[in-house]
């Protein structure tokens, strides 16, 4: 189920990174499906699991309350070292996760 999929992976994106909600889709099986993305995140079903760090294709945050608190999403991240922009957006360039090809299992730097 393609819930399941999204919800796998966002268990997956590791602290200090972040991921599109249409790279989300495409990581899932569905390119194209990012509003789906969009709809499960904003349900929230599955506890824990790091919601935050799934954000717009430019970088930007979700502008209302979907956090319960405004402006919490943005805290969240800061606290994690996810880089800004000056425009206040993520900086997708340094930010972003590929996905488990990004995993590295020794911790190594490249």
């Amino acid at each position: 189920m393609f819930a399941d999929r999204v919800y796998a992976l966002v268990a997956l994106i590791p602290e200090g990174r972040v991921v599109s909600y249409g790279q989300l889709a495409h990581m899932a099986g569905r390119p194209g499906y990012a509003r789906m993305v969009g709809q499960l995140m904003g349900r929230a079903a599955v506890p824990n699991l790091p919601y935050h760090r799934v954000v717009k294709t430019d970088g930007s945050l979700c502008e209302g309350y979907e956090f319960g608190v405004r402006g919490i999403q943005r805290e969240m991240l800061r606290a994690e070292g996810v880089p800004f922009t000056e425009q206040g957006r993520v900086d997708m360039r340094h930010a972003v996760w590929k996905g488990l090809s990004d995993m590295n299992p020794l911790n190594l730097k490249a």
